[in-house]
């Protein structure tokens, strides 16, 4: 494997020039398939998918994935947990498998945590020396745990995942000439710098300096012990040149690689999936998929950017989505990152996806917007103020609906009580869980 080390210095060229040096210097060298240990290519005896059924409508499917802590049923939500803990909402409640009063399963058991912020705090040996992050948050269900990338790329280019939720411009105004990331040391203006080596970024909390590499962030996933765990990769903006964005597509792969094979010396009982990249790019989509699904990776991500609307990630997932049907690609899991609103999962799902991540509906929640059978209400409205014995939704059984009127909810949310914050998520997670199971009852009976 090739590695280029030597960090690309800030000078007083045209961009066109840069961007021709970055391309040579940057282009490295991938490993090939056969440079990987042959037992690596082996089914995990503890993580494997088992396809359940496969529509005959469309590339939806119901499957399972099994885990050292339990099997996550598909296609489902994944609620976020950035800090390893939900917002308002106590693991005790998310893992109530049977809703008691009607018999729904209520929440999914895959929970997603962020390694950006558990670096920064507790820190990766007080969760490694508390057990792994299952004792520490005293959960035995499955986790999935991301290498902080993302977080790391928004600081440097505001907020990806405003891009793709709220289609909203950039924070920062680059354009598409200029590199998104700092190339120096002396360059005072960006928080983030990028090198072969990895990046380097100030921490939040205090301000201090922070370097995280392919392996530095695989030895962090190993500390905190989640069932799977993600590879190191760049996240560019859906805006930038090609040229930077084919840089950027050869470094994600080379940061992968190098995870895989970090990740391999300490296998620890889990399962890595590769993140899949090339923006809109039909060719580099499928350069990303044709060299990450030859490695010996336990499932598969979908990243990078996926377009500024829902019109983009549709169309995106519409030509990509066929390139997992081929050989042993099917026989893995397939997750899309980073999105969770209501049309674009009953989308993804007909395409074959089989898990989602994102905040959005658990923030909406907490804010005082509460998904319905009926679309999103608004509970802050003043219209709610006298909606006495009027639920926020008569189909749902979550425990908020049960025992609570819009009147009540609208009074907590105008009042900012703190309670409304765990009212409002609760509900939203039980309408998100109780969603995944109906659109995989519709597959099972071949309706979508």
């Amino acid at each position: 494997m090739c590695i280029i080390r030597k960090k690309i210095r800030h000078v007083s060229i045209n961009h066109a020039v840069l961007r021709s040096f970055q391309k040579r210097a940057l282009s490295g060298c991938l490993p090939e398939p056969s440079s990987f240990p042959s037992w690596s290519f082996e089914q995990r005896p503890f993580f494997r998918y088992e396809l359940v059924h496969q529509s005959t409508k469309s590339m939806a499917r119901v499957g399972r994935i099994i885990t050292p802590h339990g099997i996550i049923e598909t296609p489902s939500y994944v609620p976020v947990a950035t800090n390893a803990a939900l917002k308002g909402v106590d693991f005790r409640n998310l893992d109530a498998n049977v809703d008691q009063h009607e018999g729904i399963d209520q929440y999914g058991q895959l929970v997603f945590s962020n390694t950006y912020h558990l670096i920064l705090h507790p820190g990766r040996e007080v969760i490694r020396d508390a057990g792994g992050i299952h004792k520490f948050t005293g959960r035995n269900q499955p986790f999935i745990t991301d290498s902080g990338g993302f977080q790391v790329f928004s600081l440097a280019y505001g907020s990806v995942q405003a891009e793709r939720e709220q289609h909203s411009e950039l924070k920062r105004g680059h354009t598409v000439d200029k590199p998104y990331w700092s190339t120096s040391e002396d360059d005072n203006e960006d928080p983030v710098e990028v090198t072969e080596d990895g990046v380097m970024f100030r921490s939040y909390r205090d301000g201090s300096k922070i370097f995280i590499s392919p392996e530095i962030t695989v030895d962090a996933q190993k500390d905190f012990g989640a069932d799977i765990i993600i590879p190191l990769d760049e996240l560019p903006p859906h805006h930038i040149s090609r040229s930077t964005l084919v840089d950027s597509v050869a470094r994600s792969h080379r940061w992968e690689a190098r995870s895989l094979r970090q990740h391999l010396k300490n296998v620890n009982g889990q399962a890595m999936y590769c993140v899949i990249h090339g923006g809109l790019d039909v060719e580099l989509r499928k350069q990303s998929v044709e060299y990450l699904t030859s490695l010996p990776f336990d499932g598969f991500a979908i990243g990078g950017s996926l377009g500024k609307d829902r019109d983009e990630l549709k169309n995106l997932l519409n030509w990509m989505m066929p390139m997992f049907e081929k050989d042993n690609r099917r026989n893995k899991p397939r997750h899309l990152l980073g999105i969770a609103d209501e049309e674009s999962i009953r989308h993804a799902v007909t395409r074959g996806i089989d898990t989602l991540d994102s905040c959005y509906p658990t923030k909406l929640g907490r804010h005082g917007t509460f998904m319905t059978s009926d679309g999103l209400l608004r509970i802050k409205q003043g219209k709610h103020k006298k909606s006495f014995g009027k639920k926020i939704d008569e189909t749902c059984q979550c425990a908020t609906c049960r025992n609570y009127d819009r009147a009540y909810l609208h009074h907590l949310f105008k009042a900012k009580e703190p309670l409304a914050v765990m009212l409002g998520t609760q509900h939203n997670l039980f309408y998100m869980q109780n969603m995944m199971k109906k659109i995989r009852k519709d597959i099972l009976d071949n309706r979508i």
